[in-house]
């Protein structure tokens, strides 16, 4: 009797780019859904607020943002160029790229970044 298994993964994922679009389908897809408060703080949201904060920053200079995102070949050079010009972290930049810069969006994260802000002063 022969026995087969299971093949290996070969793709090989970053937690990087896994967190961003998580991130993002909270962000978008959740709209006025209100989250359950937990006692214990989480310390992803201290990744999602300094995310937040660097797309709230670059909202207010997308025109500049766009510019960048044009010129780039890809999307590493973008990242890149955003990192550099912008001062903005490798999560930040990605996740601006993802992102659609429109101000529905831009309220959405200033909701939950201000959502954030509160849950983790206490």
């Amino acid at each position: 009797m022969t026995m087969t298994y299971a093949q290996p993964l070969t793709r090989r994922y970053t937690r990087a780019r896994l967190a961003v679009p998580a991130l993002w389908r909270q962000v978008i897809r959740t709209g006025d859904r209100r989250e359950q408060p937990t006692t214990e703080p989480d310390r992803s949201a201290y990744t999602q607020l300094e995310i937040y904060d660097g797309v709230l920053a670059a909202f207010e200079r997308r025109d500049e943002v766009a510019a960048v995102l044009r010129a780039s070949a890809d999307r590493a050079t973008a990242v890149r160029r955003l990192r550099d010009e912008f001062g903005l972290s490798h999560l930040q930049a990605t996740a601006l790229i993802d992102l659609p810069l429109t101000t529905e969006c831009r309220d959405r994260i200033a909701h939950r970044a201000e959502e954030l802000r509160t849950a983790l002063e206490r």
